[in-house]
């Protein structure tokens, strides 16, 4: 199983991990697509054809993505139909974010699928846990989602949240940490 695969699987990936190549540069590459994507003027096709690119796979016409847009890798982006994600957002995506469908992101949301060890000999190997965005879900501004956060159907956070757990279906969640609110 290559590093891809193995950081799609929730893996604890070494710094030194030859497949790290691999990873750098597909990152090196999106990088020049992401600041061609932000900074020039382009039309919505050629806007979603970049996204594309960068995530390395179809976007379903539905999808909306408003600029600026930032991934630290991309390919492990996984959006669904008919969802709206706000300026500014942050995708840390090397252990996966999905996306379900219907979803509302508001401006500069950061989503986190990977964290590092907290022993300082080896702080710089990753963790990976993957974010999950269940159908029909409304995250409000600044909000910030870490590693291995699931976010049931229906569910809504509150602007400037950070979520560290998961969080059920049909309710609200606000704070930081996020905590429930009510029941929808």
């Amino acid at each position: 199983m290559d590093i891809l695969e193995r950081l799609l699987k929730g893996a604890h990936v070494s710094a030194a991990d030859p497949g790290f190549e691999k990873v750098s540069a597909i990152i090196d590459k999106n990088s020049l697509l992401e600041q061609d994507l932000n900074c020039n003027r382009h039309t919505h096709a050629e806007q979603h054809q970049l996204l594309e690119k960068i995530m390395q796979q179809k976007i379903d016409p539905t999808t909306q993505v408003s600029l600026p847009f930032h991934t630290d890798f991309g390919p492990h982006i996984f959006l669904g139909k008919n969802c709206f994600i706000n300026k500014n957002s942050m995708f840390v995506d090397l252990g996966g974010v999905y996306f379900g469908n219907h979803i509302l992101v508001g401006p500069n949301v950061t989503f986190t699928s990977l964290n590092h060890t907290l022993d300082p000999t080896h702080r710089w190997d990753v963790n990976s846990a993957s974010v999950h965005i269940e159908d029909n879900v409304w995250i409000g501004a600044d909000v910030t989602i870490l590693p291995g956060v699931t976010v049931g159907k229906n569910a809504v956070i509150g602007a400037g949240s950070v979520v560290t757990k998961d969080v059920k279906a049909n309710t609200v969640v606000v704070g930081s940490p996020a905590h429930f609110l009510k029941a929808i």
